[in-house]
C-alpha cells in the first residue's frame, strides 16, 4: 500500500465553492485542473456523501445529490439549506460562503503528489 498524507480538498481543487441550487437547495462544486490530483482523490474514496455529511454535521438525508463527472474532473454535491432562501434565520442568500467544510476535508493523497494549491 503507497504511503499517503492528508491534504485539504481547498489545497488539491483548482475551485471549490458553493452557491444556491434554487431557494432550498446549496450546491458544493470541487473542481480540478490537473488529473493526477482529481484522479488522487477520487480514489481515495474520501469525498463520499457520507463524509460530506460528517463534514457539515447534518444527517446524510440531507445531500439530496452526489456526482463524480470524470470528464469534467468535478465533484458536485447538492445538500438541501437548512433554512429556505430569504426565510427568517437564513444568513446567505447566496449560498456562496458554505463552502468551507468541504474545502477543509482531509483527504488522504499518495506522498509524491505535489505541487498543489496552497491556501
Amino acid at each position: 500500500m503507497p504511503q499517503t498524507r492528508l491534504v485539504k480538498l481547498g489545497n488539491l481543487a483548482a475551485i471549490v465553492r458553493s452557491k444556491n441550487a434554487g431557494p432550498y437547495r446549496l450546491t458544493l462544486d470541487a473542481l480540478f485542473d490537473r488529473d493526477d490530483l482529481y484522479s488522487a482523490v477520487s480514489k481515495s474514496g474520501s469525498l463520499s456523501p457520507e463524509n460530506v455529511a460528517r463534514a457539515y454535521g447534518v444527517d446524510i438525508a440531507v445531500i439530496s445529490s452526489f456526482f463524480e463527472v470524470p470528464v469534467a474532473r468535478a465533484f458536485k454535491v447538492t445538500l438541501i439549506r437548512p433554512h429556505a432562501q430569504c426565510s427568517l434565520g437564513e444568513s446567505d442568500v447566496y449560498g456562496m460562503q458554505q463552502h468551507v467544510p468541504f474545502m477543509n476535508m482531509l483527504i488522504p493523497v499518495p506522498v509524491d503528489i505535489s505541487e498543489y494549491h496552497d491556501i
